[in-house]
C-alpha cells in the first residue's frame, strides 16, 4: 500500500467473514452485477494508477480494436480509487475497471462495489497462490492481480557501499549514530505506521488478526498490544527518542521527509517500497536495493505482501467487456509487457520466476523479501485498525505514553469500532 498502506508472494491468505450489508450497489442480485438491462456504453472507462497508464496502453489499443470499443485510460492514485467509485459508481460517472489494493477487497465486497468474476481454476493458477487468495472472498473471485509489492531496504551508494552495509537493526543504530554525529542520518523509518512497523512486530510475535481453524482472519482475536508487540513497539521507539530519526517524520507528512532526505542524500538509507524505483532514480541517487535487515532478537524483519489488482465496478453498463478487458489485461503477454513498462513486479508465476525478473536487481529485492512477509489482512475490519494503530504507534515514538497503556488503547478502539460498525 502506497503511502497507506498502503500501499504484494509465498505466504497464503484467505478472506475471512463478512457481515451482511443491503442497500449498496446498482443491482439487487446476489452477486452484486450490473443489470442486464442497462444501457451498454461505446467505451470502456479504465481508472488505472498514477504514471502507470503507460503500462496498458497497448493492450487497451488491441482490446479495443479486437472488440469494436473504445478503452480510455484515466490515471488515479490507486489507493484513492474505492472511495472515489463510491461517489462516482451512483452518478453514473464511475468507470468500469479499477485497480485497488488488495487489503481494500473485503471493504469493496461488503458495500456490493465490486462485481464477482468467473475466472477458470486454470487462469487462476496464473498467479502465485498469495496475490490470487488476495482476491477471493468466500469462494467468489472479485480481481485479477497485476503486481505484487512489499518494502524493501534501499540505500544510497555514495553513503554505504554495500560491502559495508549493515546486516541487523542493530548495527544501523549504531551506524545511524554515527551519521548523525556527520549532521547526516543513517537509517530512516516511518516505524510510526503499522504498515511499516509490522514488519518489527511480526519478528516480536506480535500481530493484527489471528486466523481460525480455517485459516480465515479472525477480527476477534487481535494481538497489537500481546506482549511481543510491546516489545517491538519499545524498541523502534528509540530510533525516536534517540533523535536518529527526525521529528518531522512522525505523522501523515513523515514519507515526504523521508523521501526529502534521502533524494537530497542526506539519509543512507531508507525502508519503501517498488513505487519508489523510478522516483529515486529520477533524482539521480545512485541507490542500491536489499532485503530487510535481521531484527537485534535474530529474526529477520517481516513485511506486508500488497496486491494490486484490476476489479470490474458493479455499476458498469459493460459488466462482462469489462470482465474480459480484466482478464486481457493479466494475461501472461501483457503482465510482461506492463512490468518491462513500469517495473511493477508481476503476479503472474511463470513472470516472477522468470530469468527476466531474477537478473533484475530491485525486482529480486522484492521478490526475496516476499519471504519473509505475509498478505495484508482484506476483511472489512482492517479498516478500523489502521488509525488507532498508527496514533498509539506515535504517541509511544514521542514518549507521550508508555507502549502497554497506547497499545492496548488501540485494541480498545478497534474493538468498539468493530462493534459499531457490526451493529450498523
Amino acid at each position: 500500500m502506497k503511502k497507506h498502506w498502503i500501499k504484494a508472494l509465498t505466504l497464503a491468505a484467505t478472506a475471512g467473514v463478512f457481515m451482511t450489508f443491503t442497500g449498496c450497489g446498482p443491482s439487487s442480485s446476489s452477486d452484486g452485477a450490473s443489470s442486464s438491462s442497462s444501457k451498454k456504453s461505446s467505451t470502456l472507462l479504465v481508472w488505472e494508477d498514477k504514471d502507470k497508464g503507460s503500462g496498458i496502453k497497448a493492450a487497451a489499443a488491441a482490446f479495443g480494436k479486437e472488440n469494436n470499443v473504445k478503452v480510455k485510460i484515466v490515471e488515479k492514485e490507486y489507493a484513492g480509487q474505492l472511495e472515489k467509485l463510491r461517489l462516482d459508481g451512483p452518478a453514473g460517472t464511475g468507470p468500469d475497471v479499477i485497480t485497488i489494493p488488495g487489503d481494500q477487497i473485503g471493504t469493496a465486497v461488503t458495500e456490493g462495489l465490486l462485481k464477482p468474476l468467473t475466472v477458470s481454476k486454470a487462469t487462476q493458477k496464473l498467479y502465485t497462490d498469495s496475490a490470487m487468495e488476495s482476491q477471493i472472498v468466500k469462494g467468489k473471485v472479485y480481481g485479477l492481480p497485476k503486481a505484487v509489492e512489499t518494502t524493501i531496504l534501499y540505500y544510497n551508494k555514495k553513503l554505504v557501499s554495500e560491502a559495508d552495509l549493515p546486516k541487523t537493526t542493530e548495527e544501523w543504530y549504531t551506524f545511524s549514530k554515527e551519521q548523525r554525529a556527520k549532521g547526516k542520518y543513517g537509517l530512516l523509518a516511518l516505524w510510526d505506521q503499522i504498515y511499516y512497523a509490522q514488519g518489527v512486530f511480526s519478528g516480536y510475535g506480535g500481530y493484527i488478526f489471528g486466523k481460525d481453524s480455517k485459516g480465515n482472519f479472525d477480527a476477534k482475536d487481535i494481538g497489537l498490544n500481546n506482549s511481543g508487540s510491546v516489545d517491538a513497539a519499545n524498541y523502534v521507539s528509540k530510533f525516536y527518542k534517540e533523535g536518529l530519526f527526525p521529528k518531522g517524520i512522525i505523522g501523515d507528512k513523515g514519507i515526504n521527509v523521508l523521501d526529502s532526505l534521502f533524494t537530497e542524500g542526506k539519509a543512507a538509507a531508507v525502508i519503501s517500497g517498488p513505487w519508489n524505483f523510478e522516483p529515486y532514480k529520477k533524482a539521480g541517487i545512485d541507490y542500491g536495493v536489499v532485503e530487510l535487515p535481521e531484527l537485534e532478537n535474530g529474526k529477520h524483519m517481516g513485511s506486508f505482501i500488497g496486491v494490486k489488482s484490476y476489479n470490474v465496478s458493479s455499476y458498469s453498463k459493460n459488466a462482462d467487456l469489462a470482465e474480459k478487458f480484466v482478464k486481457y489485461l493479466t494475461n501472461a503477454k501483457n503482465s510482461k509487457v506492463r512490468y518491462q513498462k513500469t517495473s511493477e513486479v508481476p503476479a503472474v508465476k511463470s513472470l516472477a520466476e522468470s530469468d527476466l525478473v531474477k537478473k533484475d536487481v530491485n525486482a529480486s529485492a522484492v521478490a526475496l523479501q516476499s519471504q519473509h512477509a505475509e498478505l495484508t489482512p482484506n476483511i472489512t475490519e482492517m479498516d478500523q485498525v489502521w488509525t488507532p494503530a498508527n496514533n498509539a504507534l506515535q504517541v509511544v515514538d514521542t514518549g507521550k505514553s508508555t507502549a502497554k497503556k497506547a497499545l492496548d488503547s488501540a485494541v480498545s478502539q478497534i474493538n468498539s469500532a468493530i462493534k459499531a460498525a457490526d451493529n450498523k
